[in-house]
């Protein structure tokens, strides 16, 4: 595997845009998303590939007030035990559990992992964004006005939702859950 698979991989995925020498930025989330590619050789399976994403804090979002310090740090505590596991959706058994950090007013978070393959390392880091981004819109605390991102992020789910639903739920007669 070159440098030259790799970069010919992040560059054709739709979801990266190439900022570095070594570095692809998602284009995808409101969230930074940036993949590293690093030449490892003790890397057994391949090349390293480093995937740090960072996502505002939930008072850095929430509109018109200040968010309670426990209620913040209750909200990170919970956001980091629901994103320990994100390594698990990489494709391969070369991934480290994640580094997740608060550092002023952003959660980061990190995922390492191997890949031979550059075209299905693209694809684990952009599975690895979409998780964060995921679990961070599925932490979004009701009762407060949010200012973007997470305002769109709740209008787009929303969106989604309503074009999701047709009124029925699969195949059963009465509409309600299948039979």
């Amino acid at each position: 595997m070159t440098a030259e698979n790799i970069d010919r991989a992040f560059r054709q995925h739709p979801a990266f845009e190439k900022t570095d020498d070594s570095e692809y930025e998602t284009t995808t989330t409101p969230f930074e998303g940036v993949v590293t590619a690093e030449d490892d050789e003790s890397a057994s399976d391949g090349r390293d590939y480093r995937v740090v994403v960072r996502t505002p804090v939930l008072d850095a979002v929430v509109e018109g007030e200040t968010v309670a310090e426990v209620v913040e740090t209750g909200w990170f505590e919970t956001l980091e035990l629901r994103l320990s596991d994100a390594h698990t959706v990489v494709e391969t058994d070369a991934a480290s559990p994640p580094e997740i950090e608060r550092e002023g007013d952003e959660v980061v978070v990190t995922v390492e992992f191997e890949r031979a393959d550059p075209e299905r390392a693209a694809e684990d880091a952009k599975a690895v964004v979409d998780y964060v981004e995921g679990t961070w819109v599925q932490g979004i605390i009701p009762g407060y006005d949010y200012r973007d991102p997470a305002a769109s992020l709740m209008e787009r789910a929303t969106q989604n939702y309503d074009e999701d639903d047709s009124g029925g739920h699969g195949d059963s007669p009465s509409g309600g859950p299948p039979l």
